[in-house]
């Protein structure tokens, strides 16, 4: 049990441990995209907005993008509407559109900045159409028909995809000591709004914004082997391999996609951590040993 007198050492320790990495990443831009349970849980939301708070107090320059999908699904459910999916992707028609505006650009996204303002941050909500910031096109899916000689086109809806990203509302921001708080809505050339994944917003932006880091808040403790431990590291030629053998497979699919095309893209490194932890983020970027996977070009 430690004693009075090693309390103290131990909270230096932590402290000497942290400042190589805040030094490292001063004035460094972090993309971290928000979700899963850490979005839900009372103690992982305080959690997080204290760890943005604290990257920013220290010189770190956080962006955050947030999900929402289980909130936008309850508020659906409140009005009768019945949610549904293609490939993991909901089908948004122009009702289900309005929720999702309502969801992620006012609820969720405001309850996100006042957490991080309450804890001394200084948060300011976005969506992807304030400022011009996501520009998207409509995401279309094809799958075979035994019955057609051509592929069937399946039309989802209002689901879209970055077409472009104008980092100039967000850059402004960052300068001006402020933490942007992004919901992952954009606007397409035909001026109607498009519900886009989050984790493919976090990516492009993080390529657009030149960021040092995209980290992607999970439900997992990131990529596992075949035999369910983790996997510290990993560069594309192993991703392949992973992908092809069918060690990653699912839901974490996309994610890994998303975290290769960013640091594809130049962004240095990629982290899939699990947001069920507390604290996170603090974990992953001022410690040596880090949780979850780093993927590096």
């Amino acid at each position: 049990m430690p004693t009075l007198a090693t309390q103290p050492i131990a909270s230096v320790r932590v402290l000497t441990e942290a400042l190589p990495y805040i030094q490292r990443f001063h004035g460094k831009t972090l993309v971290v995209k928000y979700g899963g349970n850490a979005m839900v849980d009372n103690e992982l939301k305080e959690c997080f907005a204290r760890d943005v708070t604290l990257m920013k107090l220290v010189g770190i320059n956080p962006v955050v993008v947030h999900g929402g999908g289980p909130q936008i699904g309850t508020q659906l459910a409140k009005i009768g509407k019945k949610s549904e999916f293609v490939e993991g992707m909901r089908v948004t028609d122009a009702e289900t559109m309005d929720v999702v505006e309502m969801v992620l650009g006012g609820l969720v996204n405001k309850e996100i900045v006042a957490l991080i303002n309450r804890y001394g941050g200084r948060a300011v909500g976005l969506t992807g159409k304030d400022g011009n910031l996501i520009h998207a096109r409509k995401m279309t899916f094809t799958r075979n028909n035994p019955a057609l000689d051509v592929p069937e086109i399946i039309d989802i809806g209002r689901v879209g995809e970055v077409s472009s990203i104008d980092p100039s509302v967000v850059e402004a921001l960052e300068q001006g000591g402020f933490i942007p708080v992004i919901a992952p809505v954009g606007v397409g050339a035909d001026g109607l709004s498009y519900n886009i994944n989050a984790d493919l917003v976090a990516g492009k932006l993080a390529q657009v914004l030149g960021a040092e880091k995209l980290i992607l808040l999970t439900n997992t403790v990131g990529v596992l082997n075949q035999q369910g431990t983790l996997i510290s590291g990993l560069n594309r030629q192993q991703v392949e391999e992973l992908i092809e053998n069918g060690t990653i497979h699912g839901g974490m699919l996309p994610k890994v996609r998303c975290a290769l095309d960013a640091v594809q893209g130049g962004v240095k490194n990629a982290h899939i951590i699990d947001g069920r932890v507390a604290h996170a983020l603090l974990l992953e970027i001022f410690t040596d040993s880090g949780i979850g996977t780093i993927l590096r070009s």
